[in-house]
């Protein structure tokens, strides 16, 4: 295995009001691998990315990005760092400056990475062709264009600076599923293409599924389970994830209802932030804060539960049962 092109090292977060947001989040992407990040909303995902991407302010832990420590190094050098680190959003409306053509969007990043002049016009021509926008529309607005076009203008900017790695944060949850799939098969021969990894955060199994090389799996602002794709949809190896597991449609595939609502992050559960949802908490499971630990004998599969190893993820049944 090659050395990480990103390590996000036990970040944590708590904002002003008392939230914890992220407690002790540990993330790694290899360079050309997928990383699926998912979770119910309010997990902590996106304020993860926000902290990898330095939108956010770490409270604790750091960002290795590359080889370096981006808290350390000079911005100068983080100015680089950025050009190959870049983000793809949710919501390109939002993103893309109403008063930028199409073009001038794109090239904005550009400029900020300082690009000579004469080479920006025909970089611009060579990407929206890389993401199938039609070349007539560089000089359109943002309000002219679809959902889906959008979006791929979004990701046009994001490849601008020929990054090692992408974050896409809920890139497809504001499109249709027919659209959704479009981008998604863009998304990965664009990868296959220019060999970039992704860091995907989404709160849809089925999309991460269809992306993703290794799965984290967040709740509460922690990581709950890790490991390889396949072996997660396999041998999911955490309750929650169980339940996230069930919820994607499928032959055969067993439902796992839970009871209860999110607990506040501001006023977490004692022990384990799951079992006042979990269908096999015990009492023990109000007592220890469970740490993340490997299932199986390569390593690669964790999981933050006292029960992981006695598979009760793979007990559960169709039946709704509620918490111990």
């Amino acid at each position: 295995m090659t050395s990480p092109l990103l390590l996000a090292e036990h970040l944590s977060k708590r904002f002003d009001n008392g939230v914890l947001a992220v407690d002790d989040v540990t993330i790694t992407v290899h360079p050309g691998e997928t990383v699926g990040v998912v979770g119910e909303s309010g997990c902590g995902k996106s304020t993860t990315a926000k902290l990898i991407l330095g939108l956010l302010k770490v409270d604790a832990g750091y960002v290795a990005f590359d080889g370096m420590n981006l808290a350390t190094v000079t911005s100068a050098t983080l100015q680089q760092a950025r050009a190959k680190l870049q983000f793809v959003p949710q919501n390109p409306q939002t993103s893309l400056n109403p008063r930028m053509t199409v073009a001038e969007a794109i090239a904005f990043n550009l400029r900020v990475h300082r690009w000579a002049k004469d080479d920006i016009g025909p970089r611009v021509a060579t990407l929206l062709d890389m993401v199938g926008v039609p070349a007539a529309y560089a000089q359109r607005y943002p309000h002219e264009l679809s959902g889906g076009q959008l979006q791929r203008v979004a990701i046009a900017r994001a490849l601008s600076t020929d990054p090692k790695l992408i974050v896409c944060d809920e890139a497809v949850s504001a499109l249709d599923k027919s659209v959704q799939a479009q981008v998604l098969n863009l998304l990965v021969d664009l990868q296959r293409e220019l060999g970039m990894a992704y860091l995907f955060i989404s709160h849809d199994l089925a999309v991460v599924e269809h992306l993703s090389d290794r799965v984290v799996v967040m709740y509460l602002g922690r990581v709950v389970e890790e490991s390889d794709a396949a072996e997660l949809w396999r041998h999911a190896a955490h309750p929650y994830t169980a339940a996230l597991l069930s919820s994607v449609p499928g032959p055969g595939r067993r439902r796992v209802i839970l009871s209860g609502d999110l607990p506040s992050p501001a006023n977490p559960p004692s022990g384990c932030g799951f079992r006042t949802r979990c269908p096999v908490a015990i009492g023990a499971c109000a007592e220890v804060k469970p740490d993340l630990v490997s299932i199986g004998i390569d390593g690669r599969h964790r999981a933050a539960c006292i029960r992981a190893e006695e598979g009760v993820a793979e007990t559960l049944t169709l039946e709704e049962v509620g918490a111990a």
